[in-house]
């Protein structure tokens, strides 16, 4: 039995939380939730964004389900993602994008893994400001070692999965010092996995080459802010946001994610949909060893998706998010 830290979020959190609880008891997946909140609803409540109680969750589980949070607008608020990133160096942020069968796409054959870089970069929060001089620098800091650590982990997944080939999205060109690091950095990764294919591309060509033929590409590593913006460019390839997974490991512990927005507009209504949230939490299992779970659930909805008057309202359907759930529920069998 594995004890997973909970956590609901913010909107329609709550909603396709509930949904994956309900598909996970019917497939009689060995897990047991300790629920933990952080984000506007909590702060609403409490005065904190992240409490002190779901910290104490995270270090004793290592491993935790994360729906959409919602961090207040205000100054002073940092972003609640980032700072667990950093606090516990989660710094694979690993992004699937595939094309599946009953989700709307112009392409077709879609299969990559994006890894991006999750804790250094423009993302540092290093940041100063001269009021005298209306002046603000933004300090992109890469270092030898955290290259290395994503460099590797985008080969080592490579190898473990049995994909072919790692490409390496920079600016080099530009950012000679910065850039020039991840390269370096994956070059080394690259003679350790000879048997993987090596390439790298400027990440304004990455841009136009995943936009054209996005099939060509398997496994792709990079910065953290090149990452944040590629892996919402591979959402979109796929069907958007609402439909793939998200994962922040580190060497001992993972948080998995719903990467979209909290969408409050539609909160309560039923109406969203918990795809994303349901395919990071099979990400999950994969992590934990429960692959027979996983690829059983993983059957069901991709079973599921292929009806799509059993779908939510985004793919075409009718369906409420837990008659969605119920779909998925009645495929299991």
């Amino acid at each position: 039995m594995h004890t997973i830290t909970l956590i609901p979020g913010d909107g329609i959190g709550p909603e396709i939380t509930k949904a994956v609880q309900a598909i996970f008891t019917a497939a009689q997946v060995p897990v047991q939730w300790e629920e933990q909140n952080a984000g506007q609803t909590t702060f609403d409540q409490s005065g904190e964004l992240i409490p002190q109680a779901l910290l104490d969750s995270l270090e004793k589980n290592r491993v935790a389900l994360k729906g959409p949070i919602t961090t207040p607008v205000g100054k002073g608020f940092r972003s609640i993602n980032i700072t667990l990133r950093q606090k516990y160096d989660l710094y694979q942020n690993v992004r699937p994008a595939k094309t599946t069968e009953g989700i709307a796409s112009r392409y077709t054959g879609v299969n990559l893994v994006l890894f991006r870089e999750n804790t250094e970069g423009l993302y540092s929060g290093l940041e100063v400001y001269d009021e005298r001089l209306g002046i603000s620098d933004s300090f992109n800091r890469i270092t030898v070692e955290g290259s290395r650590k994503i460099c590797r982990a985008a080969f080592a997944y490579a190898a473990k999965h049995g994909r072919k080939k790692v490409t390496l999205a920079h600016k080099a060109n530009i950012l000679k010092m910065a850039g020039t690091l991840m390269l370096n950095a994956c070059k080394e990764a690259a003679l350790e996995f000879p048997q993987i294919v090596f390439e790298d591309k400027i990440i304004d060509n990455m841009c136009m080459q995943l936009v054209n033929k996005p099939e060509q590409f398997d496994v792709v590593v990079t910065t953290n802010l090149f990452g944040d913006i590629l892996s919402d460019l591979c959402a979109g390839l796929v069907g958007g946001l609402g439909v793939v997974a998200g994962a922040n490991i580190g060497d001992d512990m993972a948080i998995f994610e719903a990467v979209h927005g909290s969408a409050p507009d539609i909160a309560g209504q039923g109406k969203a949909n918990p795809t994303a949230l349901l395919r990071s939490a099979l990400m999950m299992l994969h992590h934990l060893g429960e692959h027979t779970h996983a690829d059983r659930i993983e059957a069901a909805l991709d079973a599921t998706l292929k009806t799509p008057e059993k779908c939510t309202g985004d793919l075409g359907g009718k369906a409420s998010t837990m008659e969605f759930a119920q779909a998925i529920i009645d495929k299991l069998a």
